[in-house]
């Protein structure tokens, strides 16, 4: 880890002014997004438990702060066996990310309702639980799944100086567009070393624009 980025978690991980103002809006947002969704958050829970015998929560493992794993939700999008499949699909060249993620758009373990919920990316609503506990913040590189560590690369591990985040500079310079890890690597490190309240605040507005246009995938 660089000297930059240990600075930077020193100041957004302790107990300063800038670091208890971060934590501060993570808790008072998702505060107020688990309250005005939850209506919403039962109802996708009972159209997923009608869709099919399954889980209508996806449990996955992803790299905390530090590197170290942690326990995070989302709303199941994919059929029950998907990270089974997921192998047999990068075996295949089907990975249309390089390196690390995995991304197919027409994916073929994502569920009819799954695409609805990630268009919009209502699955990601149980992650605010993960914001409140302190896991994940708002803001913050995007997360990587502990099945996905054995792609890192040495430098990539500079990411993990703060916490992974819902939204991510990643998420509003193009995520459809950038599909090159090492690209997206770059643009967290730089988010981390360059870190301020402010442009939390400006990466959130511009995330929710992206959401409503509901151009994810």
């Amino acid at each position: 880890m660089s000297t930059e980025a240990q600075d930077v978690r020193r100041v957004v991980q302790s107990g300063t002014p800038a670091a208890w103002t971060k934590r501060a809006l993570d808790i008072m947002l998702a505060s107020v997004l688990l309250l005005m969704v939850s209506p919403l958050a039962l109802v996708i829970t009972v159209l997923l438990k009608l869709a099919d015998s399954g889980s209508a929560f996806f449990v996955w493992n992803i790299v905390g702060i530090g590197g170290r794993p942690i326990r995070s939700y989302k709303f199941r999008t994919m059929v029950e066996a998907a990270e089974t499949m997921e192998a047999g699909l990068r075996q295949q060249g089907q990975n249309e990310m390089k390196s690390v993620y995995f991304k197919v758009r027409h994916d073929p373990r994502v569920t009819p309702i799954g695409r609805i919920l990630r268009r919009y990316s209502l699955d990601e609503i149980p992650s605010l639980w993960s914001v409140l506990k302190g896991d994940m913040s708002l803001v913050g590189p995007r997360p990587v799944r502990v099945v996905e560590a054995q792609y890192l690369r040495n430098w990539h591990y500079e990411r993990f100086a703060v916490r992974p985040g819902l939204t991510s500079p990643w998420v509003i310079s193009g995520k459809e567009k950038i599909s090159d890890f090492d690209e997206i690597a770059t643009l967290d490190i730089e988010y981390i070393r360059n870190w301020s309240i402010l442009r939390d605040i400006k990466i959130l507005a511009r995330t929710a624009g992206y959401v409503i246009s509901g151009r994810n995938y």
